[in-house]
């Protein structure tokens, strides 16, 4: 399964990019696949590892904070290893070859 979500904490002023780079300090060291870019985390993996680990960015990113905000999008596909990568492999070889 591939997650991906964005987790912000709430109340704490404007800058929230410690906060969210403390979230992203707990998915680097689960050692699952992921990718981060200016709005989502992705993460691969079983889906109790995933969401534990969503769960624990959630609190590392809420630590201080009276409310946190989660947005999460899944793709729940059991079998499927490398989604990360293969998905975005699969879009990338139909633009090279013009195909529709």
């Amino acid at each position: 399964m591939i997650v991906a979500f964005s987790v912000s904490p709430m109340g704490t002023g404007e800058s929230v990019g410690a906060a969210v780079a403390e979230a992203v300090r707990v998915v680097r060291e689960s050692g699952l696949p992921n990718h981060t870019d200016a709005m989502f985390t992705s993460i691969e993996g079983e889906w109790d590892e995933v969401m534990d680990v969503v769960k624990r960015a959630c609190e590392a990113a809420g630590a201080g904070a009276g409310r946190v905000s989660l947005v999460l999008k899944a793709d729940i596909r059991p079998g499927v290893t490398d989604g990360l990568t293969s998905k975005v492999a699969t879009v990338e070889r139909f633009l090279d070859t013009g195909a529709h």
